[in-house]
């Protein structure tokens, strides 16, 4: 085959397949999951929110500002842990895999007022 019959050809193809959905963003759309995004800002001493429901199995994203502070996030329960960096989105990628309620708080000191800086995930069963 020649090149430009090549060309020709794989134009063809291509949309055919995006005329099917099988390429491109409306093919990954159709086959990926999307996860909700769950935002939470904190402050000297407080996440917001610091009560959080999600359900067994479903992935989520948490994600992360900070107005003021390094600041940290620990659920020793759900084995995670990151850095929440003042001026930068961080994201964490969570998938609770059994139900009960865990609680999460910031590691990193904040000054006088820190240890009260905690907060809730309560993890519930699919259709709970």
């Amino acid at each position: 085959m020649r090149a430009g019959g090549r060309r020709r050809w794989l134009a063809r193809v291509g949309k055919g397949l995006l005329a099917a959905g099988l390429l491109g963003a409306g093919g990954y759309a159709a086959t990926q999951p999307v996860e909700r995004v769950i935002r939470i800002s904190t402050r000297k001493f407080e996440f917001t929110p610091s009560e959080i429901t999600l359900t067994k199995n479903e992935p989520v994203i948490l994600e992360f500002t900070a107005t003021d502070d390094l600041m940290g996030f620990k659920s020793a329960g759900l084995g995670v842990r990151m850095d929440i960096v003042p001026g930068k989105v961080t994201r964490l990628r969570l998938v609770p895999d059994r139900v009960g309620k865990f609680m999460f708080y910031c590691d990193v000191f904040c000054g006088d007022g820190h240890e009260e800086m905690d907060g809730t995930i309560t993890v519930v069963e699919t259709g709970a």
